[in-house]
C-alpha cells in the first residue's frame, strides 16, 4: 500500500497535495482511499453549511443552535474530521487534537 503525504486545512475544508498550494493546519500521511474520506467529509460539511445558510434566511425555520439537528450533523462531521486527522498525523498534532474539548479517544475493546 502506497502512502501519500497531504496537507489538510480544516479552516478552508481542503486537502492539498503540496504544502505550497495554500495555508494548511495538519500534515497527514495516508493511502489514497483514506485521503478520499477527508474529501468526502469536507464535501458533507459544505453541504450542511449550505443548507444552514439558506435556512438561516427563513425566519420561521430559525432554531437555537443546541436544538437544531442540522447543527448536530455539522458537529458530528467536524468531530469525524479531527478523529480522522488524529489517526494519520504527527505526534505533536495528535497531542494538540487530544486537547480539544470535543475530542474523545476511541475506547478499546478488551477481549
Amino acid at each position: 500500500m502506497t502512502l501519500y503525504k497531504v496537507y489538510i486545512s480544516v479552516k478552508s475544508q481542503q486537502v492539498y497535495a503540496y504544502p505550497e498550494e495554500s495555508q494548511w493546519e495538519y500534515e497527514v500521511t495516508a493511502t489514497r482511499n483514506e485521503i478520499k474520506v477527508f474529501e468526502k467529509l469536507f464535501y458533507q460539511l459544505k453541504s450542511v453549511q449550505s443548507r444552514n445558510f439558506l435556512r438561516a434566511h427563513e425566519p420561521q425555520l430559525v432554531k437555537p443552535y443546541h436544538v437544531d439537528g442540522e447543527n448536530d450533523q455539522y458537529d458530528r462531521r467536524m468531530k469525524k474530521v479531527y478523529a480522522w486527522i488524529h489517526e494519520f498525523t504527527s505526534d505533536d498534532s495528535k497531542q494538540f487534537i487530544e486537547q480539544l474539548p470535543y475530542f474523545q479517544r476511541r475506547k478499546e475493546i478488551q477481549l
